[in-house]
């Protein structure tokens, strides 16, 4: 490996790369499971940070369309590894609730904070209504799908796996289509956000990036395994439900690095970025990691995992998706939108708490 490949320039987020030996000290010494929690979640914040760069290193040395797969495939791949281990561990309600907690955080806590932050600093800020209003009936279409099987159950009194296997496929094919959409046949709408300019110098070559990012995925395979052993007795031993643990814990440890990014280009007025990575996080949720876990499901589940959101679920994804739809509107936001934003996350957080 070269010098070049393994320079290192230090970052905020390499702090809490120094949780890992740690957590791993934790995990096999049997430390009380809030402390072990909350040691092996800040290692999974440090990892996730260097996935999104390294992924975002190598996508910006090839082309838009394997760029796409790429974040698509690692974007949100703490997230997939927690769900898998979650349902092996038989935490069903944790994973439906981390789903919708990923979905509102992104496009509620993560806009609103990256509204609000860049509306102190600037009057106004404008951003690109095409990428917004794309995303926002995407995200329409992702909640119809999410819905249709859960409400099938309430109706039938019981779920169908078969529908929620439909469901994943046509997901997954929307999110193809969206892909061809913005990379292939109407790409002049988002050059403007696909080509603004980065922020720091890459800190790796791309043979530094790829085998960096082959590395911290195993890690964080292995982090989010010690991470789910500790969620029951955490449970056990608190007044947290499964609920609000995958919607609010799971969830914000999941996406804190897209968060400061989110909060650092509305800084810079970049707020066309600041929705974009809301949006796009929130999609891929929905349309990518959902099938991929519903179709991978039976390999380690007997039955497979269906897609049974509780009313409350259903409820805060379709006021998302409304909320998605109203901001992308005018192409101008301002900090008050922020701060209403953020505000009815934290109403949602609570209600789940007190569910």
């Amino acid at each position: 490996m070269t010098e070049k490949s393994l320079h290192w320039h230090f970052h905020l987020f390499d702090i809490f790369l120094l949780s890992i030996p740690v957590s791993i000290a934790c995990y096999f010494l049997h430390v009380a499971s809030l402390p072990s929690f909350l040691v092996t979640a800040a290692s999974l914040v440090g990892m996730a940070h260097l996935m999104a760069e390294s992924t975002s290193i190598i996508a910006n040395r090839v082309s838009s369309t394997i760029s796409a797969l790429i974040n698509a495939t690692f974007g949100n791949a703490v997230e997939l590894m927690i769900a898998i281990f979650s349902l092996r561990a038989g935490l069903f309600a944790l994973v439906t609730a981390s789903i919708t907690g990923s979905i509102i955080l992104n496009v509620l806590f993560l806009i609103g904070a990256a509204m609000l932050a860049g509306g102190i600093k600037y009057k106004e800020q404008k951003f690109n209504k095409d990428s917004a209003g794309l995303s926002s009936t995407m995200l329409f279409v992702a909640v119809v799908g999410l819905g249709l099987p859960s409400i099938y159950q309430m109706v039938v009194g019981t779920p169908s796996h078969q529908m929620s296997l439909a469901v994943s496929i046509i997901l997954g094919i929307v999110y193809i289509l969206s892909l061809v959409y913005t990379l292939v046949t109407h790409k002049h709408l988002f050059v403007v956000e696909r080509q603004a300019p980065e922020e720091n110098h890459d800190r790796w070559s791309l043979r530094g990036a790829v085998i960096l990012l082959f590395l911290v995925t195993i890690m964080a395979g292995f982090a989010s395994s010690f991470l789910v052993t500790t969620i029951e007795p955490l449970i056990a031993k608190t007044t947290f439900s499964q609920v609000f643990v995958g919607l609010v814990f799971v969830a914000l440890l999941t996406n804190i690095p897209e968060i400061t990014s989110a909060v650092a280009f509305a800084r810079k007025n970049h707020m066309t970025l600041s929705l974009e990575i809301g949006m796009s996080s929130a999609l891929q949720i929905a349309l990518f990691v959902v099938p991929v876990l519903i179709l991978t499901s039976p390999l380690f589940i007997h039955g497979g995992f269906d897609l049974m959101f509780t009313p409350f679920e259903l409820v805060a994804v379709v006021v998302t998706a409304m909320i998605a739809n109203y901001i992308s509107s005018d192409g101008v936001c301002h900090w008050v939108e922020g701060a209403q934003l953020i505000a009815v996350y934290l109403l949602v957080a609570s209600a789940f708490y007190f569910l």
